[in-house]
């Protein structure tokens, strides 16, 4: 039997409750929570499949890193960290993002692409984006995709 990515929480959840670790389980916690969350929205419960687990814990992480940079704006550092933590917590359960260089090629060879298909220059980013996308799915925030199409569509 194939483990899933919510049952893999489950488990990580378990533990990190027989081993006290108050930081961890509160996060699973949470992601959980938005995982049945998201089931039961709609017309009838169903169950995610492990891409839309991925997606509800990609929302949660980016999450934390707003709300840790709108604490550390507010000057309150101890909720900044705690926050930080919380989103290392489920970087865990990520795919390993793109390094900026990686993206960058990625971008790079989509641009190429648009511009075969001949849109160029700033209005070309809705087509770089769509070429780009699928491709960086999960491993590179929508942010800094959408920069990094930008400075190479201006350079």
């Amino acid at each position: 039997m194939t483990t899933t990515l919510k049952s893999k929480l489950h488990d990580d959840l378990n533990a990190a409750i027989k081993g006290r670790d108050e930081l961890r389980s509160a996060t699973l916690r949470m992601t959980l929570a938005a995982i049945t969350k998201e089931e039961v929205a709609g017309k009838e419960k169903r169950e995610l499949s492990d891409d839309e687990i991925l997606k509800v814990i990609t929302r949660e992480a980016k999450k934390r890193r707003e709300a840790a940079d709108a604490f550390e704006q507010g000057g309150r550092a101890e909720s900044a960290e705690r926050e930080k933590a919380e989103g290392e917590v489920l970087a865990e359960y990520l795919p390993k993002q793109l390094s900026d260089d990686e993206l960058d090629a990625i971008v790079a060879q989509a641009v190429a692409e648009a511009k075969a298909a001949g849109a160029e220059g700033p209005s070309a980013m809705g087509a770089v984006m769509k070429i780009v996308n699928p491709k960086v799915a999960g491993q590179a925030e929508g942010g800094r995709v959408a920069a990094s199409v930008k400075k190479l569509l201006q350079g």
